[in-house]
C-alpha cells in the first residue's frame, strides 16, 4: 500500500469518525448533519485552511527586504527543489518550529518562529525548511491542514454533545443511546482523532525527513537541527499550539509540552529513530553534496554568504549578521 493511499485511508477515517460523533449526538439525524457538515469543511478547507493556520498563530509574512537572509534561504531551496517561490511567514514565538501550509505548490506557505531563526545556525534553519519545502513537494500540505480542520471539530462537537446531552427518541431519528452516546462521543472521538492523526503524520514525517536532506544536500544540516528543536521544545512551551492542539502535527517537531494531555498521543515519530535515519544517510560519503538539481550549495567566490547579500538599506533581519555562512 502506497503512503498516499493510506494517507487517503486515514483522512476518510477521520471524516467518517466526525459522522460517527454526529450519529451518536443525534442518532440518524445527527449523522445526516454531520455529513453535510462533513463536506463543508472539507470544501471551506480546500480554499481557506492554509490562512486559518497562519491566522491561529499570528503569523506576520516577511519578504527579502524584511528579513532578507531567511527569505533568501528559502528562495535557493524552492529554486533546487523546482518549486514556485512559496509565502514566508515568521510567528513570534520562543520555541523553535516550523510548519508548510496550503492547498497546493502553487499556493503554499512556510513559517518559522523567532525562536528557531534566533536559535539555530543557517544550515540548520536551511534543513528544517527543506523539509517544509518536501512536505510542499509531496504535496502534503493540503492534507494535513484539512486533518487538523476536521480533529479539531470532531474534539469541539464531542465536547458539545457532552455538556448538552443526547437525544434519546429514536422513533424521531434521535440517538438510542441517549446520554451514553454523548459520554461516548466525548471520551472517544478526541482519542480517535489523535490517533488517525498520529498515524497520518507519522506516514508524511519520514518520507520529508528524506526529501528534505536531498533538497539542501547535507542530511547532517537537518538532523543536527532536529535534535536541537527537540531539545530545546521540552522546556519552551508553545502556549499557542497548547491552545489549538489539533494543528500540533502542522510542525516540524511536537510542539506540545509534556504537561498537555495531548502530548500523549504524539504525532510525530520518535525523534531519535528520524535522526538515526538521516544520519545513515550522510553517512556514505558524509553527505549528499549535489542534492536536488546536482552542484550543493556552495560558496559564492567573492566570499559573499550563501544565501546572498541582504539588499541596500536593510539591517538584516531575524538572522545576527555576526552569523557566518555554512561553510565558514
Amino acid at each position: 500500500m502506497t503512503s498516499y493511499l493510506k494517507t487517503t485511508i486515514l483522512l476518510a477515517g477521520l471524516t467518517a469518525l466526525f459522522m460517527a460523533v454526529g450519529f451518536l449526538l443525534g442518532g440518524k439525524t445527527g449523522l445526516i448533519i454531520a455529513f453535510v457538515v462533513a463536506l463543508g469543511m472539507n470544501l471551506f478547507s480546500y480554499w481557506n485552511s492554509g490562512d486559518m493556520v497562519l491566522s491561529m498563530y499570528g503569523a506576520r509574512e516577511v519578504d527579502a527586504w524584511s528579513a532578507p537572509e531567511f527569505h533568501g534561504i528559502v528562495a535557493r531551496l524552492a529554486e533546487r527543489a523546482g518549486l514556485p517561490m512559496p509565502r514566508v511567514y515568521v510567528i513570534e514565538n520562543d520555541q523553535p518550529n516550523a510548519f508548510a501550509t496550503g492547498r497546493d505548490p502553487e499556493h503554499a506557505a512556510v513559517a518559522a518562529t523567532t525562536g528557531l531563526l534566533q536559535r539555530l545556525s543557517p544550515e540548520e534553519i536551511a534543513g528544517v525548511m527543506a523539509h517544509e519545502l518536501a512536505h510542499v513537494k509531496n504535496r502534503d500540505t493540503l492534507i494535513m491542514t484539512i486533518t487538523a480542520t476536521i480533529a479539531g471539530a470532531v474534539s469541539m462537537l464531542a465536547n458539545f454533545g457532552l455538556f448538552f446531552g443526547g437525544s434519546s427518541n429514536d422513533e424521531r431519528g434521535g440517538n438510542p443511546l441517549g446520554m451514553v452516546g454523548a459520554i461516548l462521543a466525548a471520551i472517544l472521538a478526541p482519542i480517535a482523532a489523535s490517533l488517525v492523526q498520529m498515524a497520518i503524520s507519522r506516514t508524511r514525517e519520514f518520507e520529508a525527513d528524506r526529501i528534505g536532506a536531498e533538497i539542501c544536500g547535507r542530511p547532517n544540516w537537518l538532523a543536527d537541527a532536529l535534535t536541537n528543536i527537540h531539545n530545546a521544545a521540552n522546556h519552551i512551551p508553545n502556549h499557542q499550539a497548547e491552545a489549538h492542539p489539533a494543528t500540533a502535527h502542522l510542525f516540524i517537531a511536537n510542539p506540545l509540552s509534556g504537561a498537555s494531555m495531548a502530548s500523549l498521543f504524539s504525532t510525530h515519530p520518535d525523534m531519535g529513530e528520524r535522526v538515526a535515519r538521516l544520519r545513515a544517510m550522510a553517512a556514505p560519503a558524509g553527505g549528499f553534496g549535489g542534492g536536488v538539481g546536482g552542484g550543493g550549495f556552495t560558496r559564492p567566490r567573492d566570499g559573499r554568504s550563501p544565501w546572498g547579500a541582504p539588499p541596500q538599506g536593510t539591517q538584516g533581519g531575524f538572522m545576527p549578521q555576526k552569523r557566518r555562512g555554512p561553510w565558514g
